[in-house]
């Protein structure tokens, strides 16, 4: 497979992983399906590691690399195949970027599930208590602490399975730029097995002949 239809194949793999990102933020924010009070949701999913690392960040990327194959690399300073070296070339940069967003959404949603979700432990009159039993991890090898959250209900695995799907989509991204990188390269050094050139080159040889 030539390197602009390989990228163009990432690409289309980092575009519904992106939305799912964004779709498991958004859910976070309405801890076991309920709506609660802004200083009620967990810190870590204010720091957005779905919408902006594994979201907003990774569409430039994935946008980018969906391009390359199309890219007309024709005309440039006399080299047919310049054009295309510098597509993908920049295109490592985009990955790049793609790696710390979803770098960055890895790290936020491992510490969101160490430190485990903001929940009520109990009440003091009419008034709940929301807190953070949950500091090191251990419930997470004992489910029998998860009693502790009183309320919402099913918040400990609401928070665990969304954080969880974060945390694998964001190295999923990681590995995919991370590949994009090593295609990039050898399409700059290399050249696009596929270019729109050579396919101009042998057209006009064709016509040569004929003449």
């Amino acid at each position: 497979m030539c390197s602009g239809g390989f990228a163009k194949c990432l690409g289309i793999s980092l575009m519904p992983l992106s939305i799912v990102c964004v779709l498991c933020n958004i859910l976070l924010f309405f801890p076991g399906g309920k709506s609660v009070e802004s200083e009620h949701i967990t810190e870590q999913v204010w720091y957005f590691g779905g919408i902006l690392g594994s979201g907003v960040l990774m569409i430039f990327p994935a946008l980018v690399f969906l391009g390359l194959k199309n890219n007309d690399c024709c005309g440039c300073c006399g080299n047919e195949s310049c054009g295309r070296r510098f597509a993908m070339l920049s295109s490592i940069l985009f990955a790049a970027v793609g790696v710390l967003g979803a770098g960055y959404s890895v790290i936020v949603s491992a510490v969101a599930i160490n430190h485990g979700p903001k929940c009520v432990t109990g009440y003091n009159n009419t008034e709940k208590l929301w807190t953070n039993p949950f500091s090191d991890g251990d419930y997470l090898s004992n489910s029998s602490l998860w009693s502790v959250c009183k309320e919402p209900d099913d918040v400990v695995s609401w928070h665990l399975s969304l954080f969880s799907v974060l945390l694998v989509m964001g190295i999923i991204q990681m590995a995919l730029c991370a590949v994009q990188v090593v295609n990039g390269l050898l399409g700059a050094l290399c050249g696009d097995c596929c270019g729109c050139c050579g396919g101009v080159s042998i057209s006009s040889e064709m016509t040569q002949v004929k003449l």
